[in-house]
């Protein structure tokens, strides 16, 4: 998902736009700890995803993007690729459609 976000950004800034402050919703607070603590949350057992997001981390020091916890149940990328039923189907629907 990163080089998709530094793409756009990028492209965006290309064609004239100014790009504020990108926001990465994540509902993975260990994930999130591992973004921003870096080295110091790793353990034995997160060696092998050093790259990805000690990665992430370095684009944040620089200020590039923001990386926030949404909790599970309000993830509207969900409703694009998850297959969603009853209620929260219906929630997505209503907030992405803009209908009540």
């Amino acid at each position: 998902m990163m080089p998709q976000v530094l793409w756009t950004n990028n492209f965006l800034g290309e064609q004239g736009y100014s790009i504020q402050d990108t926001v990465i919703y994540q509902d993975n607070k260990s994930a999130i700890l591992l973004e921003k603590n870096g080295r110091l949350s790793s353990g034995k057992r997160t060696k092998h995803i050093e790259a990805r997001y000690f990665f992430i981390k370095d684009y944040q020091e620089r200020g590039y993007v923001n990386v926030k916890y949404c909790p599970t149940d309000d993830m509207v990328a969900d409703f694009f690729s998850k297959p969603l039923q009853g209620s929260k189907f219906h929630k997505f629907r209503d907030l992405i459609m803009n209908s009540e």
